[in-house]
């Protein structure tokens, strides 16, 4: 069994790991998040997921409208037409893989003993 000093030490570690991680990466952490405070807050994460939900939407709903102006000739190009339709179809499979992810996790945490 771990000791608690050696609990305390893991734990001090794991703190220090994502100002180690950018320094080592060479990237520019915030003061606040390098010298061990609190991390800033930020929005919350089903904000931000109900944002990429809003975005693939608008980006399902361009490619469809690219579509419909194709159909009636208006459109520049069909190069462009397609774009469009494949960075809808990627956006969508990338939001159904988080989704797909999420509930793996949920479920995981679910089937944790208490």
């Amino acid at each position: 069994m771990m000791s608690f000093e050696q609990i305390a030490s893991i734990s001090g570690a794991a703190d220090a790991l994502p100002a180690n991680l950018a320094q080592a990466f060479g990237l520019d952490m915030p003061a606040a998040v390098a010298d061990g405070a609190a991390p800033m807050q930020g929005p919350e994460f089903s904000r931000l997921f109900l944002d990429q939900i809003s975005a693939v939407n608008d980006k399902l709903s361009g490619a469809d409208h690219a579509v419909q102006m194709l159909a009636t000739g208006e459109a520049p190009s069909l190069h462009d037409v397609m774009i469009r339709l494949e960075e809808a179809r990627l956006s969508f499979q990338l939001l159904a893989q988080v989704r797909n992810r999420l509930l793996e996790a949920y479920q995981e945490v679910m089937r944790m003993q208490v």
